[in-house]
């Protein structure tokens, strides 16, 4: 199904962060983090209380012309285009991290055990290792008891924004994950190794233990080290999405 417009709409955001935008959402369909469900968004670059987030589209599908220019109430800016119901995930984060420049939210598959169980999901390898901080689990009912799972307004957002912290991940539970960063590529970064980590320590809880996760100096050493090669993975996932772009 096709957008409702394929003219691009003005929005405030540069045109390397609405390519990194769409590829970014692209990488992680591709990656299996996100399928025909979940979203990315970026802070915008040239009005920083406003966020860029498409229109209700399956990200592997997404276009610069679906993406839509959403307020610090995370209302679209001057487009009646259906938007994503959850988009107050996004606003939250963005009102209480400042310095969180791109949100992801997926329910990623081996990431859900962890939020409706009590085993912690910690860093098992260096490729995990920005979960040193902490992946804290956001129940919903502690907030509202008679809900659908979904974060459909403000009040939902800010406390899931609260629960996330100063974290770089959060968990929801029956629900999935939400995980920031400081560009758009760390975002997408966090996103595929969240669940990666997830996966092999579920691997791991079924060998003989105890498991000898990360410990916390390990992983900010290695989350500095990981920064400055973000680069590497982003080429080559990038090119896979785009199919050779």
């Amino acid at each position: 199904m096709k957008s409702k417009t394929s003219k691009p709409r003005k929005i405030a955001a540069s045109a390397a962060l609405i390519e990194d935008l769409v590829a970014g959402g692209r990488i992680l369909a591709k990656q299996g983090v996100l399928d025909g469900y979940g979203h990315i968004s970026a802070r915008s670059d040239k009005r920083p209380e406003h966020f860029i987030l498409s229109c209700s589209r399956a990200p592997a599908l997404v276009t610069p012309a679906d993406l839509m220019e959403h307020d610090a109430d995370s209302e679209p800016v001057g487009d009646a285009r259906k938007g994503f119901l959850e988009r107050f995930i996004h606003g939250e984060i963005y009102r209480t991290r400042p310095e969180v420049m791109a949100v992801v939210h997926s329910h990623s598959p081996s990431v859900i055990p962890f939020g409706v169980t009590k085993t912690k999901l910690r860093p098992i390898y260096h490729m995990g290792s920005f979960l040193w901080s902490g992946a804290p689990v956001w129940d919903i009912r502690q907030v509202r008891a008679d809900n659908d799972i979904l974060v459909r307004d403000r009040p939902l957002g800010a406390a899931l924004a609260t629960a996330l912290g100063s974290c770089t991940c959060v968990l929801m539970r029956g629900h999935g994950m939400t995980v920031v960063g400081e560009t758009v590529r760390e975002a997408v970064f966090r996103a595929y190794y969240t669940e990666m980590n997830a996966r092999l320590q579920l691997q791991a809880e079924s060998l003989e233990g105890p498991i000898q996760f990360l410990s916390e100096a390990e992983g900010k050493g290695a989350t500095a080290a990981n920064r400055g090669t973000h680069e590497r993975p982003w080429e080559l996932w990038k090119r896979e999405a785009l199919g050779g772009k």
